[in-house]
């Protein structure tokens, strides 16, 4: 495995900005065009649905064809999982730096703050599982751009709040608690044990949070202005990865 793996970010990094030049060619949503946050998110939301859909496929290959990685994750590693954190770390750099660049940061520090922590594993195999919530996230973005083109009367979204329900109990839910439960069954040995547990304890109250908001905006609305949350507090904080 290379011992410095900033050169293959930084092209992973620069391959997703170049799938962003691209996706703007693609047909938008006239009541996307018309508002500048909107128009922006879009675009962020379309590459993040790309970089979703590769890594979540991917790091469930890589766990069928090499199960030692449900059960090293400390120290378990292959050419392809390698690959995939530098896939994977390379478009969060372009995402933050995206972000940051358009101004956006303060109105997503929750999303820098995820980026960030999510990072911790990424020297080992538990960085292909935590990627298992990508799944999640093609449902989540999916949802959030049919939101961003006021359709959440549409059959798709009616369909797709099932189906993002569902995978974020399978493949956010799970995977996290997961995660959590190795860290505490084997923090007597781990390297910086107490960084991991600490860092995965914030994790999860963060995912906690965004489910609570999932469940309230999809299946218990408030019958307020703004709910839909558009043009409140930059969209609500839209939830994402």
């Amino acid at each position: 495995m290379p011992i410095h793996p900033g050169p293959s970010v930084l092209v992973c990094s620069l391959i997703f900005r170049l799938a962003h030049q691209l996706l703007q060619r693609l047909p938008v949503p006239k009541v996307v065009k018309q508002d500048a946050f909107r128009s922006w998110k879009w675009k962020n939301l379309s590459v993040s649905m790309v970089h979703s859909v590769l890594t979540g496929i991917w790091a469930l290959t890589c766990v069928v064809v090499w199960p030692e990685t449900l059960s090293d994750i400390h120290s378990y590693h292959t050419p392809l999982s390698y690959l995939l954190v530098c896939v994977s770390t390379g478009y969060f750099v372009h995402d933050a730096t995206d972000i940051i660049l358009s101004g956006h940061a303060k109105g997503s520090w929750e999303f820098l703050l995820h980026h960030a922590l999510v990072r911790q594993y990424a020297s080992d195999s538990g960085a292909v599982i935590a990627l298992f919530v990508e799944v999640n996230s093609v449902t989540l973005h999916l949802r959030l751009m049919l939101k961003l083109a006021s359709a959440q009367s549409s059959t798709l979204y009616y369909v797709n709040k099932l189906t993002n329900l569902f995978t974020y109990v399978m493949f956010r839910l799970t995977t996290q608690f997961y995660l959590t439960w190795f860290i505490i069954h084997n923090y007597s040995w781990l390297d910086h044990g107490g960084y991991f547990l600490v860092s995965m304890m914030v994790m999860n109250i963060m995912i906690l949070i965004y489910f609570y908001r999932l469940l309230r905006a999809d299946f218990f609305p408030r019958s307020c202005a703004g709910q839909n949350g558009m043009h409140n507090n930059n969209t609500k904080k839209f939830i994402s990865d």
